[in-house]
């Protein structure tokens, strides 16, 4: 007696501790579940605005499209050589003038037939010319002798001994300060980026000779030339020298130099266009790639913490927000959404009914079967107990039945979902049906008669095995219901892009506002006299489950002339 007592404690203790178990697992489960959702939620949250991965992606690459005008501030460098080459060629013209002139008037034959320059004549023409070629103040020009001396200077008054000086001032600096170092650490980047080699520096010595300049000693070596410097205060000096000469022979070396400050406040300008441009162009940047972020990644929040309260209301429907009014893509999400819900709605009710519907038929054959095994024990009359063990097989046949039917329909979705469909022949389907029928049954049974169309193959696209299993159903439920030795017809034609298949019977027809329940699972209208439990009610809600998830139909009816007609509606494979 201890034995099976302590067995019996072990037991319970077991049970107990495997459900305690359970129920931990269960609430660990949900616990990572609510965890989850709240970091998702909480990731979303700081995703806002600026912060949000979607809107630094827009604006940063909204943004690598406005480099391209930076990056055009490279460039400059090379419209700063194209204006100095210009101006160079424009002094170099200006210079040939000049130096043509002075060989005219300026030279003279000298006692040894040498060409001789004449100093005060020079320096007067060169005043008068510099003022008639060229309106341009910010030019030079001074005027070499063969030996290297300078004889002509016209910023100077009075000779190249005079201590007056003619220059232009430069423009007033209307900038702040901070601007111009920003303007001076550009200049000195850039370079030093594009041009290593800084230019080279220019300085004026006292008394000022032609071995200061070598492109000064170019020329009175017959040699036009010019030159790029830069002064103490960095600004550009342009000069171009050519030879003053008279019969080929050179008598000097007149030099023409120029401030390049109008090239680099032309350079300037232009940055300074290209800067505000930028500017302009990188704020509405910024504020349409907002909007853009907004306008995309708002309602994708919007969707991702409905599709949370979703997981969290079991399907509820009305919490995706309807956006399809948008018309775009995050419409077509958000229809998309909708759609998905309603059909995780759809298949959580279908799943809840099915089973309630499963707990009730499962529990009637159980009720019987646990009264029939109760009663057993206490019946001491053979043929009673005879009787009790016939019930209690019917109800495990009944239960093996049921328990076949309804794994049978709980795996049809996936199944169907899984399964690649290919073309059936209804036709020669359907032929193979009715000969398996005739080959199996008796001459008593009701007979099966196949009218086709005339061309005889009637193609659909689809799962053989299952709409086989349609066909079988209809057949099976027309022959229980149908009289000994009457016919059922089976019939299939074409209209335009549909194909119909009717099976009619002879039996007692659907009972009246009962065409569409029949169809329901567990639904069970049989035939007096029929042995009860021998039918699931699941075979025709089975059949309407196949052809619908094939896009077609099935429905019932009464005949006219008595008996009941199913009609079966599929596309027709194109």
């Amino acid at each position: 007696m201890i034995a099976p007592a302590l067995e019996g404690d072990t037991t319970k203790l077991r049970r107990i501790w495997s459900g305690w178990r359970l129920r931990r697992g269960k609430e660990a489960h949900a616990g990572k579940e609510v965890i989850s959702s709240r970091r998702a939620r909480r990731r979303r949250l700081r995703r806002s605005a600026w912060r949000s991965p979607l809107t630094r992606r827009i604006l940063l690459v909204n943004m690598l499209v406005l480099l391209i005008p930076v990056l055009g501030l490279l460039h400059l460098e090379q419209y700063r050589q194209s204006l100095i080459d210009s101006e160079i060629e424009a002094m170099r013209t200006q210079a040939t003038t000049v130096a043509l002139a002075l060989g005219s008037a300026a030279v003279q034959d000298g006692l040894d037939g040498d060409q001789q320059l004449m100093h005060e004549t020079a320096r007067q023409l060169i005043r008068v010319l510099l003022g008639n070629v060229t309106s341009d103040a910010s030019l030079r020009a001074r005027l070499f002798s063969h030996s290297g001396d300078l004889v002509a200077d016209s910023s100077l008054l009075g000779g190249p001994d005079a201590t007056v000086r003619v220059e232009e001032l430069p423009p007033p600096q209307d900038s702040p300060e901070i601007f111009r170092q920003l303007e001076d650490f550009y200049e000195l980047t850039m370079r030093r980026l594009l041009h290593p080699e800084a230019l080279p520096l220019y300085q004026e010595s006292l008394p000022q000779s032609a071995a200061d300049y070598g492109e000064v000693e170019q020329a009175l070596r017959g040699e036009s030339s010019a030159a790029v410097r830069r002064d103490a205060g960095r600004r550009l000096v342009l000069s171009v020298t050519v030879p003053v000469q008279r019969y080929r022979q050179v008598v000097g070396g007149l030099m023409i130099s120029k401030d390049g400050s109008a090239i680099d406040q032309a350079v300037r300008d232009r940055r300074s266009d290209i800067l505000i441009i930028f500017a302009v162009a990188l704020a509405v940047t910024v504020m349409l790639s907002f909007y853009l972020a907004r306008t995309i990644g708002q309602p994708i929040r919007w969707l991702a913490e409905a599709a949370d309260q979703v997981r969290g209301s079991s399907g509820r429907v009305d919490a995706i927000p309807d956006l399809t009014s948008r018309r775009d893509e995050i419409g077509d999400l958000s229809a998309a959404l909708i759609e998905m819900t309603q059909a995780l709605h759809n298949r959580l009710e279908a799943i809840e009914n099915f089973a309630a519907d499963v707990a009730h038929e499962i529990k009637n054959p159980l009720t019987s079967l646990r009264s029939a095994v109760e009663t057993v024990t206490r019946v001491d009359n053979p043929e009673q107990r005879e009787r009790l063990i016939s019930i209690i097989i019917d109800d495990v046949s009944r239960l093996d039945r049921l328990i076949s039917d309804i794994s049978d329909a709980s795996r049809l979705d996936a199944e169907l979902a899984r399964a690649e469909s290919e073309k059936v022949d209804l036709a020669a389907l359907l032929e193979t049906l009715v000969e398996v029928h005739r080959d199996r049954v008796d001459s008593l049974a009701p007979h099966l008669r196949l009218t086709l169309p005339p061309r005889g193959r009637v193609m659909v696209l689809g799962k053989e095995g299952r709409l086989g299993q349609v066909f079988g159903n209809l057949i099976a439920n027309a022959i229980s219901f149908s009289p000994v030795d009457e016919e059922i017809h089976l019939a299939v034609r074409r209209e335009g892009a549909w194909i119909f298949v009717t099976v009619d019977d002879r039996g007692p027809g659907i009972p009246a506002g009962k065409e569409e329940d029949i169809f329901n699972r567990f639904y069970s209208e049989r035939p007096a006299g029929e042995k009860f439990g021998i039918h699931s009610g699941l075979g025709l809600s089975i059949a309407r489950q196949i052809v619908e998830a094939h896009k077609g139909s099935i429905s019932a009816s009464n005949r006219p002339e008595g008996g009941a007609r199913f009609t079966v509606k599929l596309p027709a494979a194109v």
